[in-house]
C-alpha cells in the first residue's frame, strides 16, 4: 500500500469512528422531551401555547413553582447545563414543532461558564438571533430575557470576568430586541446586588440559580409580557 492509499484509509477510519461516536453522544439531547412532546400533539382550537426555552434555570423554575406552569398552561423545555448552541440544535423539536403562540428564551449562563467550549460573545449572540429568526419564520412570537446576574460559575471557577460578560451580552441582546421590536424582559436589573457584582443572596440558592423568591420576581416581570402577546 503506497503512502497516499494509507492516508486515505486512515482518514476513512477516522470518519467512521467519528460517525459512530456522534451516534452515541446526543450533544443537544434531541430525545429528552420525545414522550412529552408526542403527548402534547398539535394545539387544540383556540389553544395558545407558550414554551419556555432554556437551561437549568428554566427547568428549575417548573420544579420550584410547578403550579405557575400548570395554572398558566406554560410548557417548560429547559435542560440543565445546556448552552445556546444546544438550544439552537433542538429548537425545532422543542419549540417549532409544538406550534406555540409565544416562546420565552433564556440563554447565556452556560455559554459564559464555558460548558461546551471557550466563550465567544459573537457566537452566543448569533445563536440567539438565529433562534429568533427561526421562530419568526414560523409565526411564533418571541420574548427575549436577560441572562441572570452571577459573580462566578461555581462549577467552573476558571471562567473569568463573569459579571462583565453577562452585562455585555445582555446589553447587546437588549439593543437587538429594541431594534427589532421584540419584547425584552430584564431579570438582571431586578436581581443584581446594589454593588452590581452578583445575584442578591436572598434570591438564589447557589449564586447562579434562583430560589423561590427569585422565581417570584421573574414571574412578576415576564407574565404581563406573555399576556400581551398570547
Amino acid at each position: 500500500m503506497n503512502k497516499r492509499r494509507l492516508l486515505t484509509a486512515v482518514a476513512c477510519l477516522c470518519l467512521t469512528v467519528s460517525s459512530v461516536n456522534a451516534q452515541k453522544v446526543d450533544f443537544s439531547k434531541f430525545r429528552n422531551f420525545d414522550k412529552a412532546n408526542a403527548a402534547l400533539g398539535a394545539p387544540k382550537k383556540g389553544e395558545k401555547r407558550v414554551v419556555f426555552m432554556g437551561n437549568s434555570i428554566t427547568i428549575g423554575w417548573i420544579r420550584t413553582h410547578k403550579s405557575y406552569f400548570e395554572q398558566n398552561q406554560f410548557i417548560d423545555r429547559g435542560i440543565g447545563g445546556q448552552t445556546s448552541y444546544q438550544f439552537l440544535l433542538r429548537f425545532r423539536e422543542d419549540v417549532i414543532n409544538l406550534q406555540p403562540r409565544v416562546v420565552v428564551i433564556n440563554y447565556g449562563t452556560n455559554d459564559i461558564a464555558e460548558n461546551t467550549g471557550p466563550y465567544d460573545e459573537n457566537l452566543t449572540y448569533g445563536n440567539v438571533v438565529s433562534m429568533v429568526e427561526l421562530a419568526r419564520a414560523h409565526k411564533i412570537k418571541v420574548i427575549l430575557t436577560s441572562c441572570l446576574p452571577a459573580g462566578e460559575m461555581h462549577w467552573n471557577k476558571a471562567a473569568t470576568n463573569v459579571i462583565q460578560k453577562i452585562r455585555s451580552l445582555n446589553a447587546r441582546v437588549k439593543a437587538y430586541a429594541q431594534a427589532n421590536k421584540i419584547p425584552y424582559v430584564d431579570y438582571f436589573s431586578a436581581m443584581v446586588t446594589e454593588d452590581g457584582s452578583r445575584m442578591k443572596p436572598e434570591l438564589t440558592r447557589d449564586g447562579v440559580h434562583p430560589n423561590g423568591k427569585g422565581y417570584d420576581i421573574m414571574e412578576a416581570l415576564v407574565t404581563p409580557v406573555i399576556k400581551k402577546l398570547r
